[in-house]
């Protein structure tokens, strides 16, 4: 991604006029959108004036008859429906939504001709395809030339001094952000290259380029290159190119003008607020990416543009509070410590450099010019390089020297005449700006507490609270593509999972306090009208040890203090408090409300004073004390009795937070500690934010190696594929591929483009096979272009060879692989068996954990000694995996499974660190019976089965010898099949393997029997091996050591979620965990950061990492992670997997290509979103595939759900969406199967909204839930729970009936249509979603058919009718859900009345009556 340093040349800019932009009204503000503003209703979008335009001008109806193009229509949309609107989000979207774009303003676009409203459209719209998160830039590729064209003329409006007003300005600056954080597409990157590359410099102090042309003599060399070049240019071209070299710097002098008409007092013009914090949204972009970077960090100092925004009156206002929160972001990155020319990250010895240099800069100009400062100058560094210093020193100085110094040193032009236009507080700050000491970026981050503060929580800039509809700009990084450093990686995430944690902790913290209804008393104190369950008032509160600094840090070692609590509650929630475990986090909160006793507290107002929150401080929970006030240990020991309901627990404090505190309270203000009046706690689950924080801390405090292999890889630059196995310098020529192939055909199938060398006579070419490929470099590159047509010749040797005979019984038997794996499946484990990062697409139903588990055993067999990490998103993903592992040739005393999921596996065996224990020293006492009877057999005399220390002198001395013995006897015999009785004379252990089936030797040759003898050879062999590696078993006494050599040297597999690799990293790194190759399943479902985090799970050694393999297996078309705020998962694209963004960065990837899940007609109604996905051969052949849907005339249907009693969708609470036709017309499919006789284990309800699941759930316990007839279906969730789980049959409920909402994310809808394997059963509102243009590839197949439900209800379950026979009967057809909950009602009472005459059934349940519409009266009318 990086790009030449050369782009144009230029000659000297001149320096840019101040810019002005035409005022806008006094009033003019920008109105927050409400929530409710957003939604657009069908019958909106069917009455609009922008729906009847596009029906006419640009709609489907209208290309075909070729309405021509009429620019008054755009005018008109532009005048009225943006500006007059001001730019509103729901004009905007409705124009966006009617594909206005792609089918009117892009087609018709001409570079002559297109007037500033046609531009203006094209990049609002641009900006609403970004807020709605669908793809923007897909029509502009069809004409890159003209694109080119339309980019210089937004260029041109920016900076255009009266074309636009403000608002405008900002939209097109908005434009301008996207562009830059779109630099994966080749489109924008070259145009977006030209304004940041190396000529920008031309705008440059003439000294300060020399400076830095002397530090990097290549950039001379480029730099009098393009002025070369620029001779050579016509006018034309040459103003072009010194238009796009200029552009930054009169793009900072425009904004400038407007930052200086923002007054200190008065009436601030908010969209002049607005155009300065998404400017400052711009240069952070920039500066957040080296390509954009490298050389706009320069002209960004040049300009001075920190030190002039933060002397602004903007800053000073309460409208600037925002504007100064993304002002020290930008400072930060200005600062960074990254070396913008190598990209390399700064050391602490090179910052320092740095900083000494330009002091000593400083000190040399004054000593050359000011004799009054020699003391300054003669001083060292740190005596003189704080705030205070420097103002000590040139405060006196007028700002003429002030400004000769500055000149001196490059940073201001030659002073021109005898007064300075500089005002002496901007050249002061920008003396100190420059030379005071910084705090490292690493110092600041282990100073900051790690608990939210009442300040961050409520702040709406960091931490939006209500909808956030993706519109305004917030102070929070940004997930983008690319890095500057790892540390730059590991603090945006740092930053975003500690805030995201903070929404999370707000939502708990307001919940819990509402409950409480804090009031306040006549005295004044605070009296608590309510109770709640994860808050309690607190009785007590005492610190109790503040430790002394450890050597280096200012603040206390630890701080712990003891919290008592009144416990007067219900048992359970008294159980519940008494249950809080070490290291659970709480919170210490201080109220003091105002509100008077008996207040009713109201959701719509402001939350902080309806209950007075002034304080909230986290902890963390040591444990609870006992009567005495000792410390209970957590263990299996009885708990000490108590006698009250007072609770005392010891915690640590935030010991940064508490120095921080002190500070204040030593400065006048109040102390916090002695206030806390409330104590809450969180559900354990949603409560592990802390560990992962001191994670991440504690990753960047490391010298955190990642391997080489993989470090620009994840800092987003260099060659996609330079991590791809055919890239590696260690990839392995010769591997066992074990039983991955079933037959030779299977092998050659999956290689039929090679050409195949078989080792053998033809009856002895069986597998296992070991694979050796000879091809050219090209080869192997699935993912990357296809060279198919390049290949030359490529052949594959195969050498079959022969599994040694392991014994004679029949577990013995190796257990085999028999999925018949495709070629793209075969691809995926031959790069997942080869170093390297191996990227595997795995869409629904095509064998992603079957992949995964054939390359954990194929690596586990070709390299014994190297141990895997398995990490994946869910317990239940990874129980599915351990599972499946278990089936194959893999010795489960190499597996462990960390975490607290095992109890899950459906299995009676223990994974567990603990069960492996137990297994271990279980198996060593069955080994040392073994052990025993081998003695016994051996008429041997002695103990030596008493130790696994005994039993190996055993193994050598008596065993060892004899099989020696047997050999040398043996051979004079060898190959000589009349002598095969030999082998039972000689063989020592015959009477050892007497419980083995017999006749012991079997075989017809005698090579054959020799081979049962090392058979048995060898079973006895692994008895002695294994008990010398649980030898270690009998040295360690204590469980926990047991547990952590087993976790260190036993274990080969060691799976876990990514949740625990990131609670746990600090334990595992402490005991020198270590492992070679780390696959992850469900990559697109894990956060960044908690993908990065296992990764480094092990301390580097020697400055390595010994990480040789990265598999991930995902599919980035499904639902990334869940991001509970909008505002994170929007504006700073925290959704964003490594998975996808390693996809967008064009890493290869192995797309597995045939589903073997669902019906192959089910599968057209997501297939079309992958490349090119199949069906497996068994989903057109087996029974259940060919055979219909009992009941219903088709295997899927789209139902078309009216209004019932004139209601669609409704929302009881914000964002908590139900609708009753469909949960009763739901509920009702799921009756009518019930009755025919679908087994209710095979139906799941899906819907796309959390309100609707419990509406669904409460209509089928008023419905159906007691009656065992009928029952309750296998599972009612949402589409986003459901993810990576299947059933046969699917009733799917898509709720909305006003807007689309969230199921216009197509990776939602991908979800939700591949869940089913043989019947599928959509409810919805068919006009609104068919007419959503991201769905139609599916909902065109859904609408091909009838949308009223068709049933033949004589069908029972199961069916003979194939699935494309016509029925026998004409189907019932339902038009609406009251008929359908009729047809219900008086079906199964029909059935009843049946039942009860044929098979004597006295009672049944009968069903509540359907609901009925409504009639109206004519009254009503």
């Amino acid at each position: 991604m990086e790009e030449s340093p050369f782009q144009h040349t230029t000659k000297a800019a001149s320096k840019p006029e101040p810019m002005e932009v035409k005022e806008e009204p006094q009033d003019a503000k920008t109105p927050k959108t409400s929530k409710k503003s957003m939604a657009i209703t069908v019958e909106q979008i069917q009455e609009d004036k922008i729906t009847e335009l596009a029906v006419e001008n640009w709609g489907p109806e209208a290309k075909r008859k070729g309405v021509p193009f009429r620019p008054e229509i755009v005018e008109q949309i532009y005048a009225k429906e943006m500006i007059a609107s001001n730019f509103s989000t729901k004009r905007i979207m409705m124009l966006e939504f009617s594909r206005y774009l792609e089918n009117y303003l892009w087609p018709h676009y001409s570079k002559n001709k297109t007037s500033k409203s046609h531009i203006m459209s094209i990049a609002a719209v641009i900006n609403e395809k970004f807020r709605e998160r669908v793809p923007s830039w897909e029509a502009f590729k069809s004409a890159p030339e003209d694109f080119s064209q339309l980019f210089r003329q937004v260029l041109e409006l920016c900076l255009s001094p009266s074309a636009l007003v403000y608002k405008e300005t900002t939209v097109i600056l908005i434009f301008l952000i996207h562009c830059f954080n779109s630099l994966e597409v080749d489109l924008i990157r070259d145009r977006v290259q030209r304004l940041v590359s190396l000529p920008i410099w031309i705008n440059l102090l003439p000294g300060r380029r020399e400076a830095l042309f002397k530090n990097n003599p290549k950039y001379k060399k480029f730099f009098n290159a393009f002025k070369k070049r620029d001779a050579k240019l016509s006018p034309e071209e040459l103003n072009t190119v010194q238009f796009e070299r200029n552009f930054l710097a009169r793009l900072i002098e425009k904004f400038y003008s407007i930052l200086d008409s923002i007054p200190l007092k008065g009436h601030a013009d908010y969209n002049k607020v607005h155009y300065c914090e998404r400017f400052l949204e711009l240069l952070i972009d920039t500066e957040a990416q080296l390509p954009t970077r490298r050389f706009v960090n320069t002209l960004l100092d040049d300009r001075h543009v920190v030190v002039r925004c933060k002397l602004s009156q903007l800053i000073l206002r309460k409208e600037g509070k925002l504007f100064s929160q993304l002002l020290s972001m930008l400072e930060s990155y200005a600062h960074f410590e990254i070396d913008d020319i190598t990209g390399e990250a700064l050391n602490m010895h090179d910052r320092i450099d740095i900083h000494y240099n330009r002091v000593n800069a400083l000190q040399t100009v004054v000593f050359k010019h000011y004799p009054d400062l020699q003391s300054f100058a003669i001083k060292n560094v740190a005596s003189v390089d704080s705030k205070q210093s420097l103002i000590k020193y040139f405060e006196p100085l007028s700002s003429e020297d002030l400004h000769t110094i500055l000149a001196h040193l490059n940073y201001l032009p030659p002073l021109e005449s005898d007064v300075s236009p500089y005002s002496k507080s901007f050249l002061m700050e920008l003396l100190i700006w420059k030379h005071e000491r910084m705090r490292s970026q690493q110092e600041a981050i282990n100073e900051m507490p790690l608990y939210p503060t009442e300040n961050i929580i409520w702040d709406e800039n960091v931490v939006p609270s209500e909808f956030f509809s993706g519109e305004g700009c917030l102070a929070l990084p940004k997930l983008n593509l690319q890095f500057l450093t790892l540390h730059d990686y590991l603090l945006r995430n740092f930053n975003l999972f500690r805030l995201e944690s903070t929404y999370e902790i707000r939502q708990d913290i307001e919940d819990a306090l509402t409950h409480l209804k804090p009031w306040k008393a006549e005295d004044g104190h605070c009296l608590f009208g309510g109770w709640a369950r994860m808050a309690q008032p607190i009785h007590a509160f005492n610190v109790v040890e503040v430790a002394k600094p450890q050597l280096g840090e200012n603040h206390p070692a630890q701080v712990r203090a003891d919290v008592t609590v009144n416990l007067s509650v219900r048992q359970e929630v008294k159980h519940e408090w008494e249950g809080l475990r070490k290291h659970d986090v709480a919170f210490l909160i201080t109220l003091r409300p105002d509100v008077p006793i008996g207040y009713r507290y109201n959701h719509t107002k402001p939350f902080i004073p309806q209950v007075g929150l002034t304080y909230v401080r986290g902890c963390e929970i040591e444990g609870l004390l006992d009567e005495t006030g000792k410390l209970i240990e957590e263990g299996p020991e009885p708990k000490p009795e108590f006698f009250s309901d007072n609770r005392t627990y010891r915690v640590w404090l935030d010991p940064n937070q508490y120095q921080m505190d002190m500070t204040r309270t030593v400065n006048g203000e109040e102390d916090v500690y002695e206030t806390f009046n409330v104590m809450m706690r969180r559900k354990p689950k949603e409560n592990n934010f802390k560990a992962v924080l001191e994670t991440i801390r504690d990753l960047m405090n490391t010298e955190c190696v990642v391997p080489d292999w993989l470090h620009d890889l994840i800092l987003g630059y260099g060659d996609p594929d330079s991590a791809h196995y055919s890239k590696m310098p260690n990839t392995k020529a010769t591997l066992d591929w074990n039983d991955t192939f079933l037959s030779l055909e299977h092998l050659k199938s999956s290689y039929h483009q090679h050409k195949m060398e078989v080792e053998g006579e033809p009856e002895k070419q069986v597998p296992p096979y070991r694979l050796t490929f000879q091809e050219n470099s090209q080869e192997g590159k699935r993912g990357l272009e296809s060279d198919e047509n390049k290949e030359g010749s490529k052949v594959v040797k195969a050498v079959p060879h022969i599994i040694p005979n392991r014994g004679p019984y029949p577990y013995n038997m190796p257990k085999k692989n028999s999925i018949q794996f495709t070629p793209t499946q075969i691809e995926a484990i031959r790069a997942g068996m080869q170093p390297g990062l191996t990227m595997v697409v795995g869409p629904p139903g095509t064998g992603k954990t079957d992949v995964a588990v054939q390359i954990i055993s194929n690596i586990y067999h070709n390299f014994p000694s190297q141990r895997m990490l398995v990490v994946t998103h869910s317990n239940q993903a990874l129980n599915q995996l351990f599972e499946k592992i278990m089936a194959l040739d893999v010795d489960e005393r190499h597996l462990l499974r960390l975490g607290h999921g095992e109890e899950a596996l459906e299995t009676e065996k223990d994974f567990s660190r603990y069960g492996r224990v137990n297994y271990v020293l279980a198996q060593r006492l069955e080994l040392l019976q073994e052990v025993n009877r081998l003695q016994v057999s051996l008429d041997e005399m002695g103990d030596m089965s008493y130790t696994c220390e005994t039993a190996g002198y055993f193994y050598i001395y008596q065993v060892l010898s004899r099989w020696e013995e047997f050999q040398i006897k043996i051979k004079p015999f060898m190959g000589q099949d009349e002598h095969m009785k030999k082998i039972q004379e000689l063989f020592p252990f015959v009477k050892f393997f007497a419980n083995a089936p017999q006749p012991l030797f079997r075989g017809k040759t005698f090579a054959e029997n020799m081979n049962i003898a090392e058979g048995c050879f060898r079973h006895i062999k692994k008895i002695f091996t294994q008990l010398e590696e649980f030898r270690a078993f009998e040295l360690l006494r204590s469980g926990s050591d047991r547990a952590n050599y087993l976790l260190m040297k036993e274990a080969k597999i060691i799976a876990m979620t990514c949740t625990h690799a990131a609670l746990k990293r600090r334990d595992l790194v402490t005991v020198g965990f270590q492992f070679d190759n780390i696959i992850m399943e469900e990559s697109a479902q894990i956060l960044e950061i908690e993908t990065f985090i296992p990764l480094l799970l092990q301390n580097p050694k020697d400055g390595n990492n010994r990480l040789k393999r990265w598999i991930m297996i995902g599919d980035h078309h499904q639902l990334p992670p869940v991001i509970k705020n909008m505002a994170f998962q929007k504006f700073s694209n925290m959704e964003q997997s490594l998975f996808t963004r390693l996809v967008r960065l064009g890493v290869p990837t192995v797309d597995l290509d045939a589903q073997g899940r669902a019906r192959a007609s089910l599968a057209n109604l997501y297939n079309w979103r992958y490349k090119k996905l199949g069906s497996l051969p068994h989903v057109l052949i087996r029974p259940e595939f060919r055979m219909a849907n009992a009941g219903f005339q088709f295997e899927y249907q789209l139902i078309d759900v009216g209004d019932f009693n004139g209601m669609g969708e409704s929302e009881p609470n914000p964002y908590f969406y139900q609708n009753l036709a469909e949960a009763e017309y739901v509920v009702a499919v799921f009756m009518y199967m019930r009755m025919i006789g679908y087994p209710g284990e095979q139906i799941s309800i899906l819907t796309t909204y959390n309100g609707q699941k419990h509406l669904i759930r409460d209509v089928i316990q008023q419905r159906c839930g007691g009656n065992p007839l009928i029952g309750r279906p296998h599972k009612v969730t949402t589409v986003d729970r459901y993810q990576g789980q299947q059933n046969n049959f699917i009733l799917l409920s898509l709720v909305r009936t006003r807007a689309v909402g969230h199921l216009r994310d197509v990776r939602r809808l991908i979800v939700a249509m591949s869940r089913a394997r043989l019947g599928l059963y959509v409810f919805a509102r068919s006009s609104l979603f068919s007419n959503c243009f991201e769905l139609t590839p599916a909902f065109n197949k859904l609408t091909s058919r009838p949308q009223v439900l068709h049933l033949l209800p004589n069908e029972t379950y199961p069916t003979q009718r194939k699935l494309q026979e016509a029925p026998d009967e004409s189907p019932i057809v339902i038009t609406d859900m009251p008929q359908m909950a009729q047809f219900v009602y008086d079906f199964y009472n029909a059935r009843v009345d049946d039942l009860k005459r044929h098979r004597g059934f006295l009672k049944a349940n009968r069903l509540q009556a359907p609901p009925k519409k409504q009639v109206r009266s004519s009254d009503d009318s």
